[in-house]
């Protein structure tokens, strides 16, 4: 069984264009709650796939499904940013690859303290949550049923490394920015337009803004 990080970070990715609407509002939402407000300003993901989470189960918590929930990887430089990155996939609408795609960071264990807190529900899948055979995790003690060598590779020809790589923690309903400690950018131009964009934040926290160039392909 690998061993999980001590200090495990979740990424979510996202067009810089978004952040406006999401730090005015304060939060990440679901893809359920994105898709009934008629989707976002700009929409980087696979429609197909984002209406199958809506249906998928999350088996840790009846009732709910995997739609319900605000997505994040344990990596930065994720396969789905790859396939932004080559922009040829015939399901993937998006096609001005990687440059405007910002990274959102938060630390694992603050995020389940504040879930714990707030009473939100959350979850872990051990492969991709929109696949219909993946399994689902909520418990902290579980962490090392991931495949942590596949989530830190950055090879994932291997189909088990592809696998575990796009492995997911996921949040009920809507996540706080406020717990967001750091913004990865690809370039000056995008971290000035996040700077910009955090001007505007009523939280009183201020995630730092870096580019890093190794979060991106």
């Amino acid at each position: 069984m690998p061993t999980p990080p001590a200090h495990p970070k979740i990424y979510h990715i996202t067009h810089v264009d978004n952040l406006p609407s999401m730090i005015g509002e304060s939060f990440l939402v679901s893809d359920a709650t994105m898709i009934a407000r008629g989707g976002p300003i700009a929409a980087i993901g696979m429609s197909a796939i984002k209406q199958r989470r809506l249906l998928l189960p999350v088996e840790c918590h009846a009732g709910d499904h995997v739609g319900d929930y605000v997505p994040f990887y344990f990596c930065p430089r994720s396969i789905m940013l790859y396939l932004i990155f080559k922009a040829n996939h015939p399901e993937l609408t998006y096609r001005d690859g990687q440059g405007p795609i910002v990274h959102l960071e938060a630390d694992l264990h603050a995020v389940v303290e504040w879930a714990r807190e707030a009473d939100r529900r959350w979850t872990f899948s051990l492969s991709n949550a929109g696949a219909f055979y993946t399994q689902f995790r909520n418990n902290l003690d579980d962490l090392g049923d991931i495949n942590w060598p596949a989530v830190a590779s950055t090879d994932f020809r291997p189909a088990d490394i592809k696998e575990g790589k796009q492995a997911e923690f996921l949040v009920h309903g809507s996540f706080p920015l406020s717990l967001i400690s750091r913004i990865g950018v690809n370039s000056m131009e995008v971290a000035q337009r996040v700077a910009t964009a955090l001007s505007a934040a009523e939280w009183g926290h201020r995630p730092s803004v870096e580019i890093r160039s190794d979060w991106y392909y």
